[in-house]
């Protein structure tokens, strides 16, 4: 399991990095101040405004990372986040649309101004706008997952 992100692992800086690089790469934006170095840049990124969540490359991907922002959004601990199949974020009718635009995004490597409902763990449904999607590349060009913003 992923450690929380904390001062002890520099808030999963490597991590908020591939986030970060990524982004840049295939939408020419960046998700903070480039300047920042990238440990205060994955604390930012733990403790942004903004939802930021990724998932792995699995068949049936499981989510890797979400800051505290998803974590309230979805109602759930950190723990639990990160056992948690991706496809489980929408309900059962939203979910054959939640697989055709994340194919999008794997042919396309990102898209740009999605919207949907969402579903906390308790049930509780909410509006995401103007949502980013986009493809995990590391630095070798492998892919190893999506997120989102």
């Amino acid at each position: 399991m992923t450690p929380f992100p904390d001062p002890s692992n520099n808030f999963l800086r490597d991590h908020a990095r591939l986030l970060r690089m990524s982004y840049r790469s295939l939408t020419g934006r960046d998700l903070l101040d480039p300047a920042l170095d990238d440990r205060e840049a994955a604390r930012q990124l733990f403790e942004a405004p903004f939802a930021v969540l990724s998932h792995n490359a699995a068949p049936d991907p499981i989510l890797t990372y979400g800051n505290r922002r998803v974590l309230d959004l979805f109602e759930l601990d950190w723990a639990h986040l990160t056992r948690m199949p991706s496809r489980l974020t929408a309900e059962a009718p939203d979910r054959e649309e939640r697989a055709r635009l994340l194919a999008q995004v794997t042919a396309h490597g990102f898209i740009d101004h999605y919207s949907g409902v969402r579903v906390s763990s308790r049930g509780r449904r909410f509006r995401i706008e103007g949502a980013v999607v986009w493809n995990l590349i590391d630095r070798e060009g492998r892919y190893l997952g999506q997120a989102a913003t």
